[in-house]
């Protein structure tokens, strides 16, 4: 099964702003992290339910690229595009583009795990639908 690309517009809020007047560097993960939520909701991922299963989603590793920053009232698309990247971990490319003429303003890969509640790595079987396996 082939991943798609899920894709959410959203708009830069004043209070984003640092003194320069651009998107402080640290909102951008605020950013994926939303869509990467919203990605997974469209999935049927409930992370309630699956913390009471004993499956906690973390982030273990960011990787960020700043292309070309956002500003106040700007709107900008976020991309997120899941794979497999091991036996247990699987990685999420989040891309941002500044609308409406697609700029990319910032290229991620974000690198996740699920671990059980003795803290312990593995890959849920819930999770082998969503992956191309």
């Amino acid at each position: 099964m082939e991943s798609e690309i899920f894709s959410i517009e959203m708009n830069v809020r004043d209070y984003e702003c640092d003194m320069q007047g651009i998107v402080n560097n640290s909102v951008y993960q605020n950013y994926l992290e939303h869509a990467r939520h919203e990605y997974l909701k469209a999935k049927r991922v409930d992370f309630k339910l699956y913390t009471e299963k004993g499956i906690n989603l973390v982030v273990i590793r960011i990787e960020l690229d700043y292309k070309y920053p956002l500003a106040s009232g700007d709107k900008f698309l976020v991309t997120v595009d899941i794979k497999k990247e091991s036996k247990i971990r699987f990685a999420f490319f989040q891309d941002i583009y500044l609308l409406p003429d697609k700029k990319p303003v910032l290229l991620g890969k974000v690198i996740g795990v699920a671990v059980n509640s003795n803290g312990r790595p593995f890959f849920p079987e819930e999770f082998k639908e969503i992956f191309t396996i």
